[in-house]
């Protein structure tokens, strides 16, 4: 029996390691996967609704309304000038023949001074021939009156009851008396016409201008100077409609009003101010500011202060400010607060802007007063553009409106 034995080459059994090493890989691999993918399937989170995030609301300030009884101030302006200002004339002609020392533009003088005086011997002249009249006047009548006593005792003689009025004399005894009054009168008014001719002061005030001085010739009516009273002095100050309703000024007859003003003017690098009363109101509206006028007047305008206070001189301009009657209703808020238009943005319970329209009753640089808004309404401090009615705000702090400062 023949055995046949087959030799392999030794390398045969290291190539079928390999493949099987290769083999056992790949399939780890592939193991290893779908391990791998089936965990990515079955773990895959479920999907989440994307939800935007809350918009940012803005942050305002607000104030808490609080409507109160409130005096307010009408501020106005006008210039002072002299309750009484006339031009003084001469009632008769003549040359000036003295000055007083307070004849001069800007002097001051007293009532019943003699500010000028003219040439007087025309006039004395006059006062002579008219006591020479009064006095043949006197004559004459003493004559008539003599004359008709002698004859009414001749008619008594005669033993008739009813006598002759001119056997009598009596026509002439009429004439002589009413000679004897026309002489005397005559007498009167060239007596008048000397005192006529020292120009007097007719009250306590100051020369504003002149214009005549010494030598001049005059006639009667000519002006020989302005002045006025010193007594006091006006102030027309111009308001209007809704002024006036706020003031509550008297416009009826025999309503006398009394409302005090602070008057102020800047003079000599300070501001200097003055106490007056409004009096009364002037009798027409003006046609072309359509104000009316109230009158304002200051007692005593250059009494002497120990300030050193100026006068209130004729032709200043002043600043006035006329507090009202207490205004029911009101809420005095931030100028920043109210609106162009005169409204302003509220926060809702529901943090939301609105906008309510108020009545301003005064506006200043800085604050306004206002009417129209209830108690605890909650308004918007300042304004921006960023506000819009119907946007939600967040509210970072309150204050009272009606707080000072």
């Amino acid at each position: 029996m023949e055995i046949v034995l087959t030799l392999k080459p030794p390398h045969s059994s290291g190539r079928q390691r390999l493949t099987i090493r290769k083999f056992l890989f790949a399939i780890l691999i592939t193991g290893t996967g779908l391990v791998v993918s089936g965990l990515v399937l079955t773990g895959k989170p479920k999907p989440v609704a994307n939800v935007p995030p809350e918009p940012l609301r803005p942050v305002v300030s607000i104030l808490h309304a609080q409507p109160s009884a409130i005096s307010l101030a009408v501020n106005t302006q006008g210039t002072v000038e002299a309750r009484r200002r006339i031009s003084l004339v001469a009632e008769v002609a003549g040359k000036v023949a003295a000055v007083s020392d307070q004849f001069e533009e800007g002097a001051f003088f007293d009532a019943g001074d003699i500010l000028l005086r003219l040439e007087q011997a025309d006039y004395e002249f006059a006062i002579a021939r008219a006591q020479s009249q009064v006095a043949a006047g006197e004559q004459r009548l003493a004559e008539e009156r003599g004359r008709n006593r002698q004859a009414k005792r001749e008619w008594r003689e005669l033993g008739t009851v009813e006598a002759n009025a001119l056997f009598l004399r009596e026509p002439q005894l009429k004439a002589a008396e009413a000679a004897l009054r026309a002489a005397e009168a005559d007498l009167s008014a060239a007596q008048l016409a000397l005192a006529r001719t020292e120009i007097r002061a007719p009250f306590d005030g100051r020369v504003e201008s002149k214009r005549v001085d010494l030598g001049q010739y005059v006639g009667p009516g000519t002006a020989v100077a302005d002045i006025y009273a010193t007594d006091i002095v006006d102030v027309a100050l111009p308001l209007n409609n809704s002024q006036l309703a706020a003031l509550q000024l008297p416009m009826n007859a025999n309503v006398a009003s009394e409302s005090p003003v602070m008057l102020s003017t800047d003079f000599g690098g300070r501001e200097w101010q003055w106490q007056a009363q409004i009096r009364r109101v002037q009798a027409v509206v003006d046609r072309q500011s359509r104000t009316i006028n109230a009158i304002a007047e200051v007692l005593q305008p250059f009494e002497l202060e120990p300030s050193g206070r100026p006068p209130l001189t004729p032709g200043m301009f002043v600043r006035a400010e006329i507090p009202t009657p207490p205004m029911p209703n009101l809420v005095r808020l931030p100028a920043s607060a109210l609106r162009s238009d005169n409204t302003v943005l509220l926060v809702g319970d529901d943090d939301k802007l609105s906008r309510q329209s108020v009545s301003v009753q005064r506006r200043t640089e800085q604050w306004a007063w206002v009417a129209g808004l209830t108690e605890g309404s909650r308004i918007v401090r300042a304004q921006t553009g960023l506000l819009v009615v119907g946007l939600t705000v967040q509210v970072s702090g309150s204050v009272v409106a009606l707080e000072e400062g």
